[in-house]
């Protein structure tokens, strides 16, 4: 059987660093307490609300009034809390 024949490779030649600037990359430190805070905070809202929803919404005046909007009301601030939690360092 014949042998086949070598190809001989290029040699790599990285491309011209001139072509390319590079950016300054901004180091960011931890996230602010307050940050945090207001993160924790909106989600133990939220998951207030709804235990107070289920446990004394019909004696509440105005949570009675909003009906079926309280589960709206205490899942919102529990999913924003949660979405705070993406930007948390």
């Amino acid at each position: 059987m014949p042998k086949s024949k070598v190809r001989k490779k290029v040699a790599y030649t990285p491309p011209p660093s001139d072509r390319r600037t590079a950016a300054a990359v901004r180091a960011t430190g931890p996230t602010h307490p307050v940050y945090v805070a207001v993160m924790l905070g909106l989600m133990l809202v939220g998951l207030g609300w709804l235990v107070v929803n289920y446990l004394a919404g019909p004696s509440i005046g105005f949570m009675l009034a909003l009906g079926s909007w309280n589960f709206l009301i205490g899942f919102s601030l529990i999913v924003i809390g949660l979405l705070m939690t993406m930007r948390w360092r």
